[in-house]
């Protein structure tokens, strides 16, 4: 397996992959799971999931608050695709083209938190039956 030289963004310290347990306790009960981990910490508390099988990182390291704002973004994305008004695929387009973004950048587990907060908005704003032609 390459090696992948991953930085910190908070505090630049290297970022190593290491079993999903180092962050998420023993009692994580997933084999196989990993995650890059910065070198300091819990005192730099950012992390991202890594790839089963390409190890490579999901998205960029995140810190706590970033990473709570990517799950409600993530939440208020699925409700659009769950809702049966889109396919996965299309709903992943749709925010593609909502926002502004090739295709390798419409991911959430890259976004910032600013960037969360417009998924967030451009969700509620679909689903909102007051925006919607009737």
């Amino acid at each position: 397996m390459k090696r992948i030289n991953i930085k910190c963004p908070y505090c630049k310290s290297q970022a190593f992959l290491r079993p999903a347990s180092a962050v998420h306790g023993q009692e994580y009960r997933q084999p196989g799971e990993e995650v890059y981990v910065c070198a300091r910490y819990p005192d730099c508390d950012s992390y991202v999931s890594a790839h089963r099988r390409t190890h490579l990182p999901m998205g960029t390291l995140a810190n706590r608050p970033l990473r709570i704002k990517r799950m409600e973004a993530h939440e208020a994305f699925n409700r659009l695709w769950k809702s049966g008004m889109m396919s996965r695929t299309a709903a992943y387009h749709w925010l593609q083209v909502q926002m502004g973004l090739p295709p390798e950048e419409a991911h959430i587990a890259k976004f910032s938190e600013w960037r969360c907060e417009q998924v967030i908005r451009l969700c509620r704003q679909f689903l909102s039956p007051n925006t919607r032609a009737a």
